[in-house]
């Protein structure tokens, strides 16, 4: 039966002319679904088993039906009726499993698992609400939850449950599956357990609720807020529920194939992805032990079945619990964790390879090192870092576990959904080839003189910013210039990724322009984070960002060349939106501070030219690329791991040392901000970059400012700038998913 027939059959004989969007949607969601139910698991003598604390899915409408192959079809099928397959989009809820880059990953790496035809299952958690979702009163963020489980969603119930065992109590687990196809593949799954009676009643006011009531409040939030023990002891018990499910899982599937325990390292392979899954070592044991296996057995199978992904050299982000907690939690694991801490402390003596420190805080990373078998960082620079510093003691005893696995993105969503006029061009010049090898694109490079071609390119962009214009009008009440520059900084809201230099530059611009000196075009900077509840400099930055947005836009003087837009509620719906319409992305953490990046990969993708410090993948993308393609400034990471190792960097050296500098931040607490914002916020913020400036945003402002400048006026030569466009579409093909899967899988998973 063709396409349109069939929804027709679902509309109950209603054509898609008559038909409302919520009922082309429902009945667009049933076809998708059973066109999934008929795809065929991927099998194998040999499963990875990914755990992760969040999996950044986004909507999956499309994204399964490009996978499915139907993407085109169902577009032209609605098109003919008048109808938009974006306009369905928009009814469907974005699932609220992750935050940042290390739940896109995990969503990325699991479509790409499947297309590549591994056998690979994702394994987390059913959070009902997710982190939280965003929204912005008298000029501040401000949280409240973010349901999206529908009963006609994605979820299917499994029947599969398991015991997951506490100290004061038992909960009984319930698993849910999301079916996780590959482009013109087969299907995987995603695992997400959740217990037996969430009570979202229980959230009242905001996102607070009764952290104690561990039995109905587990699954309600992502990194529920750790101001205070009861938030961090709820963070340990999420996580054990976690990987208990998970080990409990891997065992079930690993007995149900006719294997034997003592086989696990042969048939499965575990990846931890950062440290929140790090107690399924120990449980794993836990668990054989009790099936009968010794303790020197069970611990050598677990260190040949365990493998662990670092995504940080941020001291506060490599997991520490203290042994109290864990025996509050989860006493049954503690002589377990003890055990291993005793071997490494007998083996090496060194107290710095330690699991637990002499403060009783059990370090999660340095279990995943001694008791895995690979350790792998997610750039090039990073890696390096890692094995030079950050862990040169783990590397110098084990330097056969550390490998590099630079991350990747999707190309089919990150440019043939969210980008369809450019994806159709580039099958146009070079074939659909690169779809399912992204290494093609550089057949793009043929093109690079082509002024036809470049032309294109540009029509192509100015459409994207124009519907980023029509889409934030109607989502946001916001109107922006589509003929300025777009420049976008949207990632998670932290000191170390800047957008509080970003701010600097603003006051910087809004003052030039004050002083008489307009630029040659209109600029607009938009920005997209969340905050962490309780990081409070991360919430006072948003709001000096969001007081120059209100300030600026009542400027008559300047709104017509500067505009600022922060976009509420960040989330993958909004960057699919933001990404095509880019001109110039921001990727300015301080160098050193940010494992790879993922969001600089999809800007490169769709035709953005990155401004930003040799830092994570940026230092990849700038060799790709070329120094003419990208905008670099700023201290590289060896000086300022020495500016570290010294204690030599004072934010007093350049305020108020430097009088442009001090001008610029002390606008933070001038009399028309102070009355526009919040003055305990604002002077706090201002306290905080003069007194410490913790990631060095003064250190490397002026420069920063300069190659933004730099980049604002060499985008007037049109052909010149398109030509980088295609430069960076052109080499992106290196940051795919599907390369990053296939190393992990020939060096670390050996999958069949």
């Amino acid at each position: 039966m063709a396409l349109k027939e069939e929804l027709t059959q679902k509309l109950g004989g209603k054509t898609l002319q008559e038909a409302e969007n919520t009922e082309i949607y429902q009945a667009l969601l049933q076809l998708t679904k059973e066109r999934l139910q008929a795809v065929p698991a991927i099998t194998g003598d040999r499963k990875l088993y990914y755990v992760s604390a969040e999996f950044l899915i986004g909507k999956l409408l499309s994204n399964n039906l490009i996978n499915l192959g139907m993407y085109d079809e169902v577009r032209a099928v609605l098109a003919e009726a008048g109808k938009k397959l974006s306009d369905l989009e928009e009814l469907e809820p974005e699932p609220s499993l992750g935050n940042g880059g290390l739940g896109r990953l995990a969503a990325c790496y699991l479509d790409s698992v499947a297309t590549l035809g591994l056998s690979g299952d994702g394994v987390g958690l059913n959070y009902h609400f997710g982190l939280f979702e965003q929204y912005f009163k008298d000029h501040k963020q401000a949280e409240r939850p973010n349901p999206w489980i529908k009963p006609e969603g994605w979820l299917q119930k499994t029947g599969v449950s398991f015991e997951v065992p506490f100290r004061d109590f038992t909960l009984r687990s319930v698993m849910y599956d999301i079916d996780v196809a590959g482009y013109d593949n087969g299907k995987n799954k995603l695992h997400l357990f959740d217990i037996e009676a969430p009570d979202e009643a229980m959230v009242k006011d905001g996102i607070d609720f009764d952290k104690t009531d561990i039995p109905h409040n587990l699954t309600l939030f992502l990194y529920p807020d750790d101001s205070d023990r009861a938030g961090r002891l709820l963070r340990v018990y999420q996580q054990y529920f976690m990987v208990s499910n998970a080990a409990q899982l891997i065992l079930k599937e690993l007995a149900g194939k006719g294997y034997a325990m003592r086989d696990l390292a042969k048939h499965a392979v575990i990846q931890i992805n950062d440290t929140h899954p790090s107690m399924i070592i120990p449980e794993l044991i836990r668990l054989m032990m009790k099936d009968g296996i010794s303790m020197e057995e069970a611990i050598s199978i677990v260190t040949q079945t365990c493998a662990y992904t670092n995504h940080t050299i941020l001291a506060e982000a490599l997991e520490k619990w203290p042994v109290d907690y864990l025996e509050e939690a989860v006493p049954q694991l503690m002589p377990i964790i003890r055990e291993l801490d005793r071997r490494v402390r007998e083996k090496y003596g060194d107290p710095k390879l330690s699991i637990i420190d002499d403060g009783n805080l059990v370090h999660m990373a340095h279990m995943d090192i001694h008791y895995g078998f690979s350790v792998n960082g997610v750039a090039a620079l990073h890696t390096e870092i890692l094995k030079s510093s950050e862990l040169k003691v783990f590397h110098d005893i084990y330097p056969e576990k550390f490998n590099n696995k630079t991350n990747g993105i999707t190309f089919r969503r990150w440019l043939m959904h969210c980008n369809p006029a450019l994806s159709a061009l580039i099958t146009e010049l070079i074939g659909s080839g690169w779809k399912k090898d992204a290494g093609e694109l550089e057949k793009l490079l043929a093109f690079r003189d082509d002024e036809t071609v470049l032309n294109r390119l540009l029509e192509i962009k100015q459409n994207n910013k124009h519907a980023l214009k029509e889409y934030l009008e109607a989502s946001e009440q916001i109107s922006i210039d589509e003929t300025s520059i777009y420049d976008i900084q949207i990632k998670r809201l932290h000191e170390y990724k800047r957008q509080q230099m970003n701010a600097l530059y603003i006051i910087w611009k809004y003052r030039q322009i004050k002083a008489g000196n307009k630029p040659k075009r209109p600029l607009t900077l938009l920005f997209g984070a969340k905050a962490a509840p309780a990081y409070i400099i991360a919430k006072d930055i948003i709001h000096l960002i969001l007081c120059l947005q209100d300030m600026i836009a009542k400027d008559p003087e300047v709104s017509p060349w500067l505009r600022i837009v922060m976009v509420e509620n960040y989330n993958v719906t909004k960057a699919e939106k933001l990404i095509p319409a880019c001109d110039i992305s921001e990727q300015i953490s301080l160098a050193s501070k940010e494992a790879s990046g993922t969001g600089n990969m999809k800007f490169m993708l769709n035709g953005a030219v990155t401004l930003g410090t040799m830092d994570g993948a940026n230092v990849e993308i700038h060799d790709l690329v070329g120094e003419e393609n990208i905008y670099i400034f700023g201290k590289s990471s060896e000086e300022v791991i020495a500016l570290y190792e010294k204690q030599a960097y004072h934010p007093g050296d350049f305020y108020p040392a430097d009088p442009e500098i001090a001008g610029l931040v002390d606008f933070i607490i001038s009399p028309e901000m102070m009355r526009l914002g919040d003055p305990e916020n604002l002077a706090r913020l201002y306290k905080d970059m003069t007194h410490k400036d913790w990631f060095m945003a003064l250190l490397d402002l002026k420069s920063y400012i300069a190659e933004k400048e730099k980049a604002l006026g060499e985008y007037e030569d049109r052909t010149a700038w398109a030509r980088k466009m295609l430069v960076n579409i052109a080499k992106a093909g290196f940051f795919s998913s599907d390369r990053a899967i296939d190393q992990y899988n020939k060096d670390i998973w050996h999958l069949k």
